[in-house]
């Protein structure tokens, strides 16, 4: 949070509580998206497996394996979530690119228009698109999205952070020396959790933030 008055980080908040202040709309869909990694570790030795009255014990020791990137991408209306590795589980903004043109196509091919709330990496930008496509597609894919950014140190107000906890907790918590078992064990979460999905009911509005927030915005 800004520490003291800060107009912009303001006009992005009301910005963003506007759009989930929105009833949901199936054609205009909701979507959630921001990137996280995972530091991918080996065991130097093997593991002693788990028995009765016994958790698995593993060697302190570790080999690094590099790391792997993540897109969270959360649909709080619908309570579904997926993840998007790009193919060498890398941050750039080819990756990025691919994981718009994964929600335009391959999760919401039917959605009329597609709000999109994320925050401000540098790669989080249409130009990302354009990078990635010919001009034709690029654009065809701005068409697809409303955008809508988070404020700088305002990673809270989106919701994609929710799902990126849990899933850190319960699936990430532990050592994955591999991009190829970082999918398994993604996927398997996200079968698990999308199997009973349970809608995000976002509860703050910009008539309590303009309260409780009143410091963060300019005496005028």
């Amino acid at each position: 949070m800004p520490p003291k008055e800060d107009a912009a980080f303001v006009a992005a908040m009301e910005d963003v509580l506007e759009v989930y202040s929105r009833p949901p709309t199936p054609a205009i869909p909701l979507v959630c998206l921001d990137e996280f990694a995972k530091q991918l570790l080996s065991e130097s030795r093997p593991a002693i497996p788990a028995a009765p009255g016994r958790p698995a014990r593993h060697d302190y020791e570790y080999v690094r394996e590099g790391s792997v990137t993540g897109f969270m991408i959360a649909m709080p209306h619908v309570g579904e979530r997926d993840v998007f590795i790009g193919r060498d589980g890398r941050r750039t903004a080819t990756d990025f690119a691919a994981c718009l043109d994964h929600i335009a196509h391959r999760l919401l091919p039917g959605a009329d228009k597609i709000l999109l709330v994320m925050d401000n990496l540098n790669t989080h930008t249409t130009a990302s698109l354009y990078e990635a496509f010919p001009a034709e597609k690029a654009r065809a894919l701005c068409e697809r999205f409303e955008i809508h950014h988070t404020p700088k140190h305002g990673s809270w107000l989106n919701m994609a952070e929710i799902e990126i906890g849990l899933l850190a907790r319960q699936c990430l918590n532990r050592r994955i020396g591999s991009v190829d078992e970082f999918r398994s064990q993604v996927g398997a979460y996200l079968r698990w959790k999308n199997a009973d999905p349970k809608p995000i009911r976002w509860q703050f509005d910009n008539s309590q933030a303009r309260v409780k927030l009143r410091s963060l915005y300019p005496s005028v």
